[in-house]
């Protein structure tokens, strides 16, 4: 598969590095880092949304998808990006936001002052005979999902922030709209599209209520129709483009469904990203709670997906963190006693799986969640909301404050730490539009001369390029039923890789297959050698074992 040997990073661009001291993110300040980028070794950079926007949620609620918002550059500085990208090997992915607009886009102000063409573009509907909304669909930020449309007695419908309006895809007019933006970044030598919560573009005509006791999400959810959308879109736009890339984010997918969205001969989409790994330190699906990841459920989801992708044909975006997740190293692994093992550990576990691997800026050094005291440190809309919510259920101050420290979507959010500046940890020469915490002891200057993490990375990047075993390959699970190991197998007709990943902070022990006996270690963030039919894993070890398959267990 043309896309399986790839790595794709993952900017921030508000949060990678300010060139003229604003203390904001800008693409002269990712221009000035492209020879840290091309020293990761990556192959295309993912961008979060850098259009016009009044960024009411951080550039996804768009103005004008045609343009670069002032707040990062200019026109010229991203044809300079790409271009300067390209010269080291590097393509460019951008961030499309098709389920919604900015109330302040161009369409939706035609629609509010009365363009019948325009109001076809968004779900406007009447309140009920009792006035009420139109549905009693909740939003994902909090809320009812309709606002009054101006002073016309009607509604329209935003899943999101309230100034998301979303928009109908039943309109012709929007669907050829999407493939225009799609074909003109193409033009400016684009290669690649992550398409935001596109499985939820779907809604009926008729928008009925959710029934009591179950959640509207599944009323808009993964609809049959979206998949005539997407290969409309396909064909209309990327899909003219065979080496071109595409990954859609999946809210609340099928296994069978994400299957679909990717199998080539659909002619959908390359890869999607599911969040359903995400969800096992959530308290019964509630996100704003604190527990315990639960590590066999994360097993069993992590093996459900890599095997029926597998047998199905269809592929993966492999990720632990994006700009919308709280660090994975603070929720699966252990960042005072273990902070390199761990980001080690987790990263092993996605780049040697079956898919493409996704990493966010700063995971490559290890960065963890920031140490916030109070909720003014928080700029994101959705962990203010959540802390309103939260008071009003009854939690007091400090309760509902470290529910959204530990599951805030700023976690991610805080500034790349170049050095350990105090309170700009290199990122600005002014004041960072939300504050670094940890940069005396986790930034790249340090890592880059003293760390061991990023040149971890380099090696499992490496091993996806220069083995199909890991790029092709495979995939079968391994002891399902340990309660501290994640393991799997990765077979082609000439190689099988064991993949051995201890999560937890205490040694445990794994009988290796016969077969394994003998193997090459391939990658160990210890650097264990193995001897004999036993492993025993240190904490938070991860340890891949080669054997090629026409030499019996001895692939040295």
């Amino acid at each position: 598969m043309r896309f399986s040997q790839k790595v794709i990073y993952q900017i921030y661009p508000k949060s990678f590095y300010d060139s003229n001291g604003d203390g904001i993110g800008d693409l002269r300040g990712i221009i000035a880092k492209v020879p840290y980028l091309s020293r990761l070794n990556i192959d295309m950079i993912w961008f979060n949304p850098f259009f016009v926007s009044p960024q009411r949620d951080n550039g996804y609620d768009i103005e004008d998808y045609y343009q670069i918002d002032p707040l990062f550059g200019t026109m010229a500085d991203f044809d300079e990006l790409v271009q300067d990208l390209k010269a080291v090997g590097i393509d460019v992915m951008l961030d499309m936001v098709f389920n919604h607009t900015s109330t302040q886009h161009e369409w939706f102000q035609k629609a509010l002052a009365g363009d019948p063409e325009f109001q076809q573009y968004y779900y406007i509907r009447p309140a009920k005979a009792d006035g009420t909304p139109p549905t009693n669909w909740q939003s994902k930020f909090g809320g009812s999902a309709w606002a009054p449309f101006g002073e016309t007695g009607q509604y329209y419908l935003h899943l999101y922030d309230q100034s998301q309006a979303d928009l109908d895809w039943h309109c012709p007019a929007v669907r050829q709209a999407c493939a225009n933006i799609i074909n003109y970044w193409q033009s400016k030598g684009v290669r690649g599209f992550r398409f935001d919560v596109i499985n939820v573009i779907g809604k009926d005509v008729e928008l009925l209520d959710a029934p009591p006791a179950m959640s509207s999400k599944v009323l808009y959810t993964d609809r049959p129709i979206v998949h005539d959308y997407l290969q409309e879109l396909n064909a209309a736009s990327f899909g003219r483009h065979p080496h071109d890339i595409t990954v859609g984010e999946l809210s609340s997918a099928t296994l069978a469904n994400s299957i679909a969205y990717t199998q080539p001969d659909r002619h959908e989409l390359s890869m999607v990203f599911n969040f359903h790994h995400l969800k096992v330190d959530y308290d019964h699906g509630n996100k704003w709670t604190d527990r315990q990841f639960d590590f066999m459920a994360l097993k069993k989801i992590i093996n459900d997906w890599a095997q029926g992708m597998a047998a199905a044909g269809g592929w993966q975006a492999l990720f632990w963190n994006n700009h919308d997740q709280p660090r994975a190293v603070n929720r699966f692994g252990d960042v005072v006693h273990y902070r390199e093992k761990s980001a080690e550990m987790l990263a092993t576990v996605m780049h040697l799986l079956r898919g493409t691997p996704f990493i966010y800026m700063g995971e490559e050094i290890g960065m963890t969640d920031p140490q916030y005291h109070q909720i003014e440190d928080y700029v994101d809309i959705e962990s203010h909301n959540a802390y309103r919510q939260l008071r009003a259920q009854g939690h007091g101050d400090r309760a509902a404050f470290h529910l959204v420290h530990v599951k805030s979507r700023d976690n991610a959010r805080t500034p790349m730490q170049w050095d350990e500046s105090p309170k700009t940890a290199g990122f600005t020469t002014g004041t960072p539009w939300l504050k670094p915490t940890n940069q005396a002891t986790i930034n790249v200057t340090d890592e880059l001369a003293h760390g061991e993490i990023f040149s971890y990375y380099q090696r499992l990047i490496q091993l996806r390029k220069q083995l199909t075993v890991i790029s092709d390959g495979d995939y079968q699970p391994l002891f399902l039923d340990h309660p501290q190991v994640l393991a799997y197998l990765r077979t082609t007709s000439q190689q099988q890789v064991a993949v051995l990943n201890n999560f937890f902070g205490r040694k445990t022990t794994v009988e290796l297959p016969p077969e394994f006996v003998g193997a090459t270690v391939l990658i160990s963030n210890y650097g264990t050698t193995v001897a004999g039919n036993a492993v025993i894993l240190q904490p938070y070890e991860s340890i891949a074992l080669l054997r090629d398959l026409n030499k019996g267990g001895d692939s040295r």
